[in-house]
């Protein structure tokens, strides 16, 4: 999507994982945003000296001068979801019910499933 090469990308700085995998889409949108952002801020300099030298993607001696380099930790921060819930008011349908209970009797039904199992199979049987 955002048409870097791996190997290229690890020669500007951006981090290549072989193993990960863009399940949501949105996430792909906003990464290749982000790469495409980097990548117009991104200036980059010959290998070497010389007319033969520069290659397609490099910027031209024209930009090149008097550009100061980037001490910053960040250069283009992630931004962070906000995290916060919004109070509201407890409903009398969720005052009467307990999670303590509701957590305890699936506890219990799951360790006595099997016996309870058992004993139905056995009634079926005497039925029969």
């Amino acid at each position: 999507e955002a048409k870097i090469p791996r190997k290229f990308a690890k020669t500007i700085g951006i981090a290549v994982d072989h193993r990960r995998r863009n399940r949501c889409s949105e996430s792909l949108q906003a990464n290749v945003e982000r790469l495409k952002l980097y990548r117009s801020k991104l200036l980059l300099f010959p290998k070497k000296s010389g007319t033969k030298s520069v290659k397609k993607g490099d910027t031209p001696r024209s930009e090149l001068k008097d550009v100061a380099q980037n001490t910053l930790k960040e250069i283009i921060p992630v931004p962070k979801p906000s995290t916060e819930i919004e109070a509201r008011a407890i409903t009398a349908d969720e005052k009467e019910k307990s999670a303590y209970k509701a957590l305890k009797k699936a506890r219990t039904n799951k360790h006595f499933l099997g016996a309870k199992m058992k004993k139905e199979k056995a009634a079926a049987a005497k039925d029969a």
